[in-house]
């Protein structure tokens, strides 16, 4: 950061190197040979951000172009907000410290929907209008992206574009555009966005017209141009083996939520869980080789020194070839003293392979999602596993040394009754007995369990998009029900704010009459409410009364099965088809099988990409 009041603030706030930059394997650029500055925003805080796979990524790939300069931007901690709002110091990239209105693209990964408020702070801190339309010709184009733009209607009108989908592509894509018109004079604003909207994968909500019915409910999205796509098909990466991955990292100068090599073994899932979002907008599945996987691996681990690599997927021992890569990767990590992790296994492949092979699944505890109490609402959900497996897995990390199991549910869900509540405080009691069933020899010393339950959502393009969300006060009865349910002490419940997932389903499923209410919550000082200790329930509800925004209306109403949907302008492959076929099987309280055993026709197949799954 560069000002004359910089350095005095830097000595009174808290991690001051948060913000100083000079990080090794930081890129710098000559700035008279950059042809388009881009800034790469994470509204959340420095350790958390220089964390994420996602901006790992696309800064390494943007900044492989040569007359393109990517730096990065994180949110002042609370602290450094104050002070840069009383030195009048506007918020500024990491590695030149130039500030946000000296960049061509400034550009935000929405990871979460509470993370809406803390991108529209740091808007405000550059100075930048936190609505498109009040932007002027010389204003950056503000992009948005992540996986939260699957709808983006709620905050669609702060972004001048909008990327759906994977961004190594159609970032470059963007920037190329605008280097383009502005080498041939042809540089408009309105003109660039109306030829970004012809690039598949981006979205210009300024572009479309939003007309509602009388009982509120949305009419049609209808182009106001005819070479405007009346659809947004999402981008996708069509071979992981030949997609760019970093070969250095930035290495921070302070501890970071995971210091640590991560390796992405694939993208997309071949599971069908129905309330996941994920397991749907990230298909079709394609997977990286065994080879591409170890040579990147031993490629960061040679530029970094890090002692830990962590296998990433939404469900790493679904990986085809899973056995083969680690070991492949344990013939040189266990010489080097580097340990493996693998944090999403599921509980029907867990196995006491993995815990030999891998140390992390051998020291402390371990995690698995049964995510429902009844074999009835687990089959309800699609989550395809049974308390056999369950049985059979925590038996074997106690056997490996486990003395700690926590369990992931959901409360709420499509169907749920009190007995399906009753069944979580049983699972967790037999999970115990397990433990106690061995022989004492073969126990670790000391049992703990810990139930945690989160409040389900329902997300745009699942199965349970149309559902309705438990009441605010059902969701508070549920939870007291739980924790009357469970009498072994041995059993620790914690869960999660029902005021927080009411705000969360209203941002989650909301359209575009929602974003008033979110520019005066920030207004009101609304920022980092993804934290706990900053989450303001009271300064939401009254942004919504204040700007006549009905939550129920999003959340506990349920959408209509023909409703136009607030995210029917995007298309993410999997067809609404699919959708009403798994909902109607839901209820039906059948299962549908994995894309290993048996393509269910959920549509991704028509993106391309290189999958051995979509037929």
């Amino acid at each position: 950061m560069q000002n004359r009041n910089i350095s005095s603030v830097l000595k009174s706030v808290q991690k001051p190197g948060r913000y100083i930059g000079g990080e090794y394997n930081s890129i710098m650029k000559d700035k008279s040979k950059v042809k388009c500055r881009f800034a790469f925003c994470f509204p959340d805080t420095y350790e958390i951000g220089m964390s994420n796979l996602g901006v790992r990524i696309l800064y390494d790939v943007i900044n492989r172009e040569e007359d393109i300069w990517c730096e990065r931007v994180y949110a002042p901690w609370t602290d450094m907000k104050e002070k840069m709002e009383e030195y009048s110091i506007p918020l500024a990239a990491v590695e030149s410290g130039d500030p946000l209105v000296a960049f061509d693209m400034v550009a935000f990964s929405l990871q979460y929907e509470l993370c809406y408020t803390t991108a529209l702070a740091m808007l405000r801190l550059a100075g930048i209008p936190i609505w498109a339309k009040d932007r002027s010709e010389d204003t950056p184009i503000i992009i948005g992206g992540g996986p939260c733009v699957y709808n983006a209607e709620p905050v669609a009108e702060f972004f001048d574009l909008i990327n759906v989908g994977e961004g190594e592509e159609v970032l470059v894509e963007i920037c190329r555009l605008y280097n383009r018109m502005r080498e041939d004079g042809s540089y408009t604003r309105e003109g660039f966005l109306r030829e970004a909207s012809h690039i598949e994968g981006v979205y210009i909500p300024s572009l479309y017209k939003v007309s509602y019915n009388e009982d509120g409910t949305l009419r049609e999205y209808e182009p106001l141009y005819p070479d405007v796509p009346k659809k947004i098909r999402k981008r996708i990466v069509s071979d992981m083996d030949k997609a760019p991955y970093p070969e250095k990292l930035i290495m921070p100068y302070i501890e970071t939520v995971h210091d640590r090599i991560v390796l992405e073994v694939y993208r997309g899932c071949i599971r069908g869980c129905r309330f996941c979002q994920a397991g749907m907008v990230y298909r079709p599945i394609r997977e990286k080789s065994p080879e591409t996987l170890c040579k990147q691996a031993k490629c960061l681990f040679d530029n970094t020194g890090y002692d830990e690599i962590s296998l990433i997927s939404l469900s790493i021992s679904d990986y085809s070839r899973l056995p083969e890569l680690t070991d492949d990767l344990l013939k040189w990590t266990d010489p080097a003293h580097v340990s493996l992790s693998l944090p999403s296994l599921r509980i029907d492949s867990f196995s006491e392979e993995l815990m030999q092979k891998v140390s992390s699944v051998r020291t402390g505890g371990i995690t698995f999602a049964p995510e429902a109490g009844t074999q009835r609402l687990r089959d309800v959900i699609n989550k395809n596993v049974t308390e056999e497996d369950l049985m059979r897995s925590v038996g074997i990390a106690f056997r490996g040394g486990k003395s700690n199991v926590k369990l992931y549910f959901m409360n709420g869900l499509p169907t749920e009754t009190l007995e399906d509540i009753e069944g979580i405080a049983e699972l967790a009691k037999r999970v115990v007995g397990a433990y106690f069933k061995l022989p004492k020899p073969e126990r670790p010393r000391g049992i703990g369990v810990t139930v945690s339950v989160s409040c389900f959502v329902p997300k745009p393009f699942t199965p349970f998009q149309w559902e309705k969300q438990d009441s605010f006060e059902t969701l508070i009865e549920k939870q007291q029900h739980l924790k009357n349910s469970i009498t072994d002490r041995r059993i620790k419940y914690a869960y999660h704010d029902a005021k927080v997932s009411r705000i969360e389903a209203v941002l989650a499923r909301g359209d575009r009459r929602v974003a008033p209410a979110i520019a005066l919550a920030v207004e009101e000082g609304a920022i980092f409410d993804a934290w706990d200790e900053y989450f303001d329930y009271d300064r939401w509800v009254d942004a919504f009364a204040r700007c006549g925004v009905d939550p129920d209306f999003y959340t506990t109403r349920g959408f209509g099965l023909d409703e136009v949907l607030p995210w029917d302008i995007i298309d993410v492959g999997v067809t609404k088809a699919f959708l009403l076929r798994e909902r109607a099987r839901a209820y039906e309280e059948k299962t549908t099988p994995s894309c290993a055993e048996k393509c269910s026709g959920c549509g991704a197949n028509k993106l391309g990409g290189k999958t051995r799954w979509c037929k």
